[in-house]
């Protein structure tokens, strides 16, 4: 259950507020809020699931750098929040412009609230709403589900079970394979390019109310998408759950109308033992089962998004173009792959640089796991790739879990109280300074190492002029006893600096 935006500013514990929209965010005033939540939190988004609107008044973004501001509002906008209402006041006279600037161009609604609320009234009065209207969707939703189960159990088939699903939401039903081939429809006329394209599983038809999609998974694989066409007068919200309680029903009806090849189900059962870390054995069986040499080099992949399930299609189609044989799986919000590389390092880095082309909804985080000698380690490949985002989770870039070698070795092996002291004896006078001076001393050091010590690539790299680099090194040469080339010591400073990063 959701609702507008717009409709929850009107909400009497809310309206006290004097609520003002700052930003222009198209349809801002349409957007669905799904939950409303408090928190001072600058960390606040990995907790957040999307559609919320979130009251904050202020205080903790009032004392930091316009530069953290600016990290915040990304930060929730990569989400999918509904809005950020920031309250003004004693702590924060007014909201920085640079910082709605910023929103407005991730997509965020910012509003002010020009009043004293308490936001414990506001979140009681509108979630109490929520909960009690999500309620009754999951009972009438689940009522749905079962008249389609008995339907299929009278031997029904697809038509059938869609019309029930209309029948039951008002809503007109279609069901679409991937390659967008009509399977089956009740409840309406459905005309060309009203599919949703936004991967956020709803768009806009033609001023007639929305569509809302569904996947249809078959054994962990995308079979089919139930589009949901919500005209005006019918439930969204009832629709959208009947939806998702239908999934299982019709992916059985799906199974017994096109049921999956032998290659395809070993591809499957093998991404479901590489998940869950299952023994050799099995793995050995499983691979050449599904086209996987045993003793072949291999590369997990890993894409957490809330559009995983939408994204499998096109990752299949760019790893059929990158490499000699892959498999994927969708389990929730990650898409996991496994490619198996025929040349090697090489075809992993033609690999990495494809993925970083791939097109992926915003707050999608992707990463490649390092390159394994065999299906012996391919759990190891994705394990890896998986720590390698929790290290460095960035929104639109590729993480590249071998260039994180030493910081995953570092997290495993080291405790955090170990790998503190190190910097500090290597390089706390250069933490000190960059603390006292507001400096930047630790990432050009860091960047000078990573760089191999290349003074002209590390200066491109930071967007200095090479004297100013000079500058600093100098600088740092003097905190941390000297230039550190010829003596030993690079080895000791590189890992501090990669340590640091932890």
């Amino acid at each position: 259950m959701s609702i507008l935006l717009g409709a929850a500013l009107e909400y009497e514990s809310l309206k006290a507020a004097a609520p003002r929209l700052l930003n222009q965010v198209p349809e801002a005033m349409n957007r669905a809020v799904r939950w409303v939540h408090s928190s001072e939190v600058l960390d606040i988004a990995p907790l957040l699931s999307g559609g919320e609107l979130l009251l904050s008044g202020g205080q903790a973004l009032a004392g930091v750098a316009p530069e953290r501001q600016a990290d915040y509002v990304r930060e929730l906008a990569a989400r999918g929040i509904a809005a950020l209402a920031l309250e003004t006041g004693s702590a924060l006279p007014e909201i920085p412009v640079a910082m709605l600037e910023i929103a407005e161009a991730a997509g965020l609604p910012v509003i002010e609230l020009r009043q004293v609320v308490p936001f414990v009234g506001v979140m009681q009065e509108i979630n109490s709403l929520l909960v009690s209207e999500s309620v009754e969707h999951l009972q009438r939703g689940d009522q749905a589900s079962h008249a389609m189960a008995a339907e299929l159990a009278h031997g029904g088939g697809l038509d059938q079970l869609l019309a029930v699903l209309s029948e039951k939401t008002g809503a007109g039903v279609r069901l679409v394979s991937p390659s967008g081939l009509t399977l089956g429809a009740a409840g309406g006329a459905f005309p060309a390019g009203t599919s949703p394209l936004d991967g956020r599983g709803a768009s806009a038809l033609n001023g007639q109310g929305t569509v809302a999609t569904v996947d249809v998974p078959v054994r962990g694989v995308l079979a089919a998408r139930l589009e949901l066409h919500i005209y005006d007068g019918v439930d969204g919200g009832l629709a959208r759950v009947a939806g998702e309680r239908s999934v299982d029903i019709l992916g059985l009806a799906l199974l017994q109308r096109m049921p999956p090849g032998l290659k395809e189900l070993a591809g499957i059962e093998l991404m479901r033992a590489i998940n869950s870390g299952s023994q050799r054995w099995q793995l050995q069986q499983l691979g050449p089962a599904s086209g996987f040499p045993v003793n072949g080099a291999v590369a997990a992949v890993v894409i957490r998004s809330t559009g995983a399930g939408h994204l499998r299609p096109a990752v299949d189609a760019l790893l059929r173009t990158c490499v000699t044989h892959s498999a994927s799986y969708a389990n929730n919000a990650e898409l996991m792959a496994l490619a198996a590389l025929s040349d090697g390092a090489a075809t992993r880095r033609f690999l990495v640089d494809a993925l970083r082309e791939l097109e992926v909804p915003a707050g999608s985080v992707v990463a490649v796991g390092p390159l394994g000698s065999g299906i012996d380690d391919a759990p190891w490949s994705l394990a890896e790739a998986r720590r390698a985002l929790d290290l460095h989770p960035i929104a639109g870039e590729v993480v590249d879990a071998e260039t994180l070698a030493v910081e995953l070795l570092a997290e495993e092996s080291l405790d955090p109280a170990t790998r503190e002291g190190f910097v500090q004896r290597q390089l706390g006078a250069v933490v000190e300074h960059d603390r006292l001076k507001k400096s930047e001393l630790m990432l050009t050091l860091a960047v000078w190492l990573d760089t191999g010590c290349n003074t002209a690539q590390a200066a491109r790299e930071l967007h200095l002029e090479r004297q100013s680099l000079h500058h600093r090194l100098q600088r740092i040469f003097e905190l941390c006893g000297g230039d550190p080339r010829g003596t030993g010591r690079l080895a000791a400073l590189h890992l501090a600096t990669r340590l640091a990063r932890l």
